[in-house]
This record gives C-alpha cells, sequence and structure tokens, in this order.
C-alpha cells in the first residue's frame, strides 16, 4: 500500500516536471512531497507521530513525548489570553490533537472553560484524529480550512515552521546555484519507478548574510515561513503567537561550518539526508532561521516579545511546580523536554505579537534567559 501510494506520488511529480520543462525548485518538489492531496506525507493516512517505532509512526513531538508540555505551555497562554483580552487560541498543524488536549486540559484547570480552540491544519487525514483526541470537549474545537480575512486571540505552532517548504542554495567557487530536481536520466530511472537527481542551476538568489571562506556551501533560505508571518500580520487584530521549533539565531545557521545545511528526513524514528527517495512515506524539515522569521514579524509591525529556549521557556512557565503531579515513571521523559544535550536547547520558542498587544506585559516563558538579543 505504501509502495503503491509512493509512486502514485512520483508519477505525479514526473508530470509536473513535464510542465515545467524538466525542472523543479526544491521548494516546489518539498511542497508536494509533503502536502499533495491525498498522497503526500502530510496528505496521506500513514501514521506520523509516536513515541515509540513500534507504534508505526516516524518520529516523537513534544506533546507526545509528555503530556506536561502541553499543560506548561497551557499556563502561558492562559497569561497571554488575559494579557491581551481574546479568548480564542489558534494552533496551526495540530498534528495527534495532543497538544490541543493539553493545552485545553491546562485552561479548564485554571478556570478559562469559555475558551474556544481553533485548528488550523493543512492535512485533512489528520483532521479525523484530532476530532477523536478532542471529542470531550465538543464544540468549542473547531476546525478552520482557511485563514479569515480577520482575527484575533493567541497563536500556537509547534513545529510547524520546520515543515514549510525551503528553497536550496549551493555554492561552488564563487557562484551561487538554486539547487533543484530533476527526473534521472535512462538507465538510472524507469517509467514503473522514476527516480530523482539533483540538478543546480545558476541563481541571484543569496542567504541573508554572507558566508565567510571560499568552500562549498548548501544551505536553506526560508521564503514561505517569512511570507507566513507576513500573512498573519495583515490579518491577526489582537493575541500573542508562541512558535516553538527546532533551529537557530542566524549568526549560527549561515556559520561557515555549518556547510551541508539542514535539511533532514524522518522515517520510523530514524533520519537520512536524501529527500529524494521514499517520497511521500518520510517526513522533510528543515531548520528554522529564527532571526529571519522575527525579522519578518518585525517589518510587518509585530514586535517580538521574546526568544529563548525551550528547556528555559517551560522552566520559566512553570514546568517546575506542575512538575510536582508527575508520576515517577513519566520523569525521564519531562526531563528530555528541558534537558540541553536533548530538546531543551535545540529547540527554541519565539513569541510576537501586534503592537497593540505587546505593551505592557512580559510572557511568563521569556521571564528570565530571554536571548532576543541574539537574533
Amino acid at each position: 500500500m505504501s509502495s503503491d501510494l509512493s509512486e502514485k506520488l512520483k508519477a505525479h511529480i514526473v508530470r509536473e516536471l513535464e510542465i515545467s520543462g524538466g525542472w523543479l525548485s526544491f521548494d516546489r518538489f518539498m511542497a508536494l512531497a509533503l502536502y499533495q492531496p491525498g498522497l503526500g506525507y502530510y496528505a496521506n493516512d500513514s501514521v506520523k507521530f509516536g513515541s515509540m517505532p513500534g507504534s508505526g509512526s516516524d518520529f516523537v513531538t513534544a506533546p507526545e513525548l509528555s503530556p506536561w508540555f502541553g499543560r506548561t505551555l497551557g499556563r502561558q497562554v492562559a497569561q497571554a489570553l488575559a494579557a491581551t483580552g481574546c479568548l480564542e487560541v489558534w494552533e496551526f498543524g495540530a498534528g495527534s490533537g495532543a497538544l490541543a488536549q493539553q493545552i485545553l486540559t491546562q485552561l479548564d484547570a485554571m478556570g478559562h472553560r469559555e475558551v474556544r480552540y481553533r485548528i488550523v491544519d493543512l492535512s485533512g487525514t489528520l483532521r479525523a484524529r484530532q476530532q477523536q483526541t478532542l471529542a470531550a470537549f465538543g464544540d468549542r474545537v473547531e476546525w478552520i480550512d482557511r485563514l479569515p480575512q480577520r482575527f484575533e486571540g493567541v497563536i500556537v505552532g509547534n513545529e510547524v515552521l520546520d515543515a514549510m517548504p525551503v528553497q536550496l542554495l549551493q555554492r561552488r567557487g564563487s557562484a551561487w546555484f538554486e539547487r533543484g530536481v530533476a527526473l534521472a536520466p535512462p538507465g538510472q530511472t524507469s517509467a514503473d519507478s522514476p527516480a530523482f537527481v539533483w540538478q543546480d542551476r545558476p541563481t541571484a538568489l543569496r542567504p541573508p548574510c554572507e558566508i565567510e571562506g571560499p568552500h562549498d556551501y548548501l544551505t536553506e533560505i526560508h521564503p514561505q515561513a517569512e511570507a507566513f508571518v507576513r500573512t498573519l500580520a495583515e490579518r491577526w487584530t489582537r493575541g500573542a503567537a508562541f512558535f516553538i521549533d527546532y533551529g537557530f539565531p542566524e549568526s549560527e545557521y549561515y556559520h561557515p561550518q555549518r556547510h551541508m545545511g539542514t535539511l533532514i528526513c524522518h522515517r520510523s524514528h530514524k533520519t537520512d539526508h536524501d529527500p529524494l527517495t521514499e517520497v511521500g512515506l518520510k517526513d522533510i524539515t528543515a531548520h528554522v532561521n529564527f532571526t529571519g522569521v522575527a525579522l519578518a514579524a518585525q517589518d510587518a509591525g509585530l514586535p517580538v516579545l521574546g526568544y529563548t529556549s525551550q528547556g528555559r521557556f517551560l522552566i520559566n512557565a512553570g514546568l517546575i511546580e506542575l512538575a510536582g503531579e508527575v508520576p515517577v515513571a513519566q520523569r525521564a521523559n519531562l526531563a528530555k523536554l528541558v534537558n540541553e544535550h536533548e530538546m531543551g536547547e535545540l529547540f527554541k520558542v519565539l513569541a510576537f505579537a501586534p503592537a497593540a498587544s505587546a505593551e505592557g506585559w512580559i510572557p511568563l516563558g521569556f521571564t528570565a534567559g530571554d536571548r532576543s538579543h541574539t537574533l
């Protein structure tokens, strides 16, 4: 079944290649591989999220690792709702629905049963799983197919930005190329099972900063993530946003030693660096350039409220207080959320808000250890 699905997706990509003259930019290829209706990784019925390979899942996210991730984030959401005068939470890319369940559980425990929850997710196939997970909350939860022209509320997004398609840039010598995808030449492919290869084209595109040194260098740029933030700015009138993801500020992202980029694939809790194989059967992601996202927000009129590591954010937001309720058997997973050598340092939290909602308060998660100055 899975191989048949992959072959159908590959055939669709071949047709797109033919229409486009034999070459697709990588962001277009990544969009098809992840989101092509019914076939792409996030648009098909395969299991994606889970804590163990035996579940048939491909990777674990923080809400699957420990319910106290979302419960702690729920404390931050409650403060943000009160500070900005909102009664709605908007989650982008809700995955299995576990984070929504945890946030709503915490809001209810704090007496905020009037809060409504909106989910915006490109994956129609995940909606059924989310609806089952969130059934107890009834009509307080609503699924939105597209962003309205005007909305307000507290936004959350966990591992959303990393799944937005990226463009690949390759420097060889002093020349820059955009790395795209082409059909493998005869002898390396077949009509029954086409194969794809990398193909570079000269480009005027550049990373947002100079890369020191003469060595070959492969990296990503993130126009879609930045465009997403600008779209929010055009439509979002009040609230605060908290995006949690793995990534770096620009100075680390485009460090001369990071010469192979950050693109990575996930399947069955294993990673590889070849997105051109097993198309539609594995996740494709790139680390987030948080400086680029923060600048896009600020330039669009959304001041940055804070930026720090996930570990510091969760501790600031009250994880230690909540941890008193955690069963001993769950404490090892809890530690993974904050330990520097696990998720605590690699994952960061970036928050911003419309100008009218940004004054007069400091989000709980940034009361100590804010790193906004490093962006």
